[in-house]
């Protein structure tokens, strides 16, 4: 499904001062790129200043976000586009730790609307977690609200997103970075210049059109093919493979690194795709990873680096290369994930180029059609079959914290299932989750108070629970409709045991905390090893990717009150109902205060 969905394009037809106005399909132009109107620079909008003071006093910073469509083609494919402020990809987002932070969303769309910033704690602000029908009721179109909240305990590299259906996917997305003190000490020394590099999946027509194929009876679990990739919001595709279709093959431009020579870089990869885990590398440049998802990593080098959907990676390079100025930087889109293929997704290497320049300030083209490298890729590296994580286990958080005993113990099967009308859908622990009908889940937990949503009905999926001295109590597991919710109404250390029954894996997403990563495996959990667990200092991160027919053992401390989300981030396993809640010390949920605004959403 999802190839040659031309029908769901929409397109419009760019403007003259941006295009030709008759350009050839399929056309070998290499004329001068001019930027338009809709396309972020992000050769200067996603650079960092490394004179940004991570030691200000706390302050309040203020970010203002219209959601729009524009006619975009970031690939020289025209389509409609979802975007922020007029542009793709979406602008920076920077902060201090301890800063308060305020986005005003204007939805000056045609669809509702939410912002979700990803992998931000969110602690006593539940309600600012923007999840469509989960923590908030949509932004309609018109409309607007305010996420006002404060970082006071993280930081690192994250991104923001529409979490409203499939909307991010036609391109409301951009970075968040969380700039502090203790990072700087720690890693600020070990590098010149700081770069953000988005990486993702992308496809040519409205993302809604996939999905009611996706969704419809008799397709089992067969995901739509994206038809490119894109690096910063750009890419090459040639545009002789839709004939027929509005596509400017001289504003198919490639996005061009230019980096001073004899200089080390930060680059901060971020996967805001749908569906492919990417390989990302930089031809002949090694990569040194010292961040993923938020936690500073002890330097690990490597040459390739698997990221999934929704994952964060830093990596160091050196810009001290002899051979040659122009080297590919390469996105590979995984196709061992996908399971059919897309005739116009001819080649799965997504390609920019990094050029060596002579200083920081040389005047250089940020899009190419024409530029190139003659570098290889790296050849050293197996290709992916099983579209497995980077190992957890090779890496190692720099801030040592030792992972404490469990106290309760949850096993999640997570799997997709034939039912009504022959329709494929997800399934956690039996429960298909779809958004709730108007209203939020949280807006209900407040009307109920404590202990918000949960039935006190014991569960009897044959939980097992153990740890080195016995059972452990079994906790409560409740439902409403399509949302599957485990209470926790107290402090508890919670290990999350997730079962993937299906044949590919999954990049889960826990909002509101970052966990343990306990293990990851094949086949079925060894449960004899439970009390063998390395605790020491086991990588903590919120996204992982659990593989087919395996398995992945989780831990958080439950001490950040909320109605908490842990969903697949391939938003068409999202969509079709892999998302279940944990709903956590619900007696400090009744105290929340949201503003008025937020509760006025779901009378809108």
């Amino acid at each position: 499904m999802g190839i040659g969905l031309r029908k769901y394009q929409n397109s419009a037809t760019p403007s003259s001062s941006s295009s030709p106005s008759s350009p050839g399909l399929g056309s070998n132009s290499t004329s001068t790129f001019t930027l338009p109107d809709w396309k972020l620079d992000t050769s200067t909008a996603y650079r960092i200043s490394k004179s940004w003071n991570s030691s200000a006093t706390a302050t309040t910073r203020v970010y203002n976000l219209t959601i729009s469509e524009v006619a975009g083609w970031p690939d020289g494919y025209n389509r409609t586009m979802t975007v922020i402020n007029g542009q793709f990809p979406g602008p920076l987002i920077e902060v201090n730790m301890g800063d308060r932070l305020i986005v005003n969303v204007q939805n000056n769309g045609v669809n509702m609307t939410t912002m979700h910033f990803h992998g931000l704690f969110q602690n006593g602000t539940n309600f600012m977690d923007g999840t469509y029908q989960i923590s908030q009721c949509g932004i309609p179109p018109g409309g607007s609200f305010t996420y006002n909240f404060t970082v006071p305990d993280q930081y690192g590299t994250y991104w923001y997103h529409s979490h409203y259906s499939t909307q991010y996917m036609d391109g409301v997305i951009g970075p968040l970075i969380i700039h502090s003190q203790e990072e700087d000490s720690l890693i600020g020394a070990m590098y010149d210049y700081d770069q953000v590099v988005l990486i993702s999946d992308w496809y040519h027509g409205l993302a809604e059109g996939y999905l009611a194929d996706y969704l419809a009876p008799g397709n089992e679990n067969t995901e739509p093919v994206p038809d490119n990739g894109l690096i910063n919001g750009a890419a090459f595709f040639n545009c002789s493979l839709t004939p027929g279709a509005s596509c400017y093959q001289q504003d198919a431009n490639r996005t061009i690194f230019n980096f001073e020579q004899d200089k080390t870089y930060r680059l901060r990869v971020i996967n805001t795709g749908a569906f492919a885990e990417i390989n990302f590398s930089i031809d002949e440049h090694p990569l040194t990873l010292v961040e993923g998802d938020g936690v500073l990593i002890q330097p690990t080098t490597l040459h390739k680096l698997a990221v999934a959907v929704a994952q964060r990676y830093s990596v160091l390079i050196t810009t001290n290369i002899t051979s040659t100025d122009n080297f590919w930087v390469r996105a590979e889109l995984d196709q061992y994930c996908f399971a059919t293929s897309n005739p116009v997704l001819v080649d799965t290497g997504i390609t920019g180029v990094l050029a060596y320049t002579d200083n920081a300030d040389s005047a250089a083209l940020p899009y190419s059609n024409s530029m190139t490298a003659e570098t290889d890729s790296w050849d050293d590296v197996a290709a992916n079959i099983l579209c497995l994580d980077l190992n957890n286990t090779s890496i190692e958080p720099m801030i040592h914290i030792q992972a404490p005993a469990a106290t309760v113990f949850y096993r999640i099967d997570s799997s997709f299932q034939i039912g009504d009308y022959a329709i494929d859908l997800g399934y956690i622990n039996g429960t298909s989750w779809k958004p709730a009908s108007g209203t939020s889940v949280l807006n209900q937990a407040y009307e109920m108070l404590a202990p918000g949503l949960s039935s006190a009905v014991v569960d009897n999926n044959r939980t097992e629970l153990l740890n080195t001295t016995g059972p452990l109590s079994l906790g409560v597991f409740g439902g409403n409709q399509n949302q599957y919710v485990i209470n926790v109404p107290d402090y508890e250390v919670v290990d999350i045991l997730i079962n993937n029954l299906d044949d590919g894996s999954h990049p889960f997403h826990l909002h509101g905390y970052k966990f343990w990563v306990m293990g990851v495996g094949a086949g079925s959990f060894p449960y004899n090893q439970y009390g063998n667990l390395n605790t020491t200092n086991p990588m903590r991160r919120d996204t992982v990717s659990v593989p087919a027919y395996g398995w992945a053992l989780l831990r958080f401390v439950a001490d950040n009150p909320g109605l908490w989300p842990l969903h697949c981030h391939i938003t068409w396993h999202l969509e079709a109902g892999l998302l279940m809640h944990f709903e956590v010390q619900s007696k400090k949920m009744a105290q929340f205060e949201p503003p008025a605004a937020w509760a006025q959403l779901c009378a809108a």
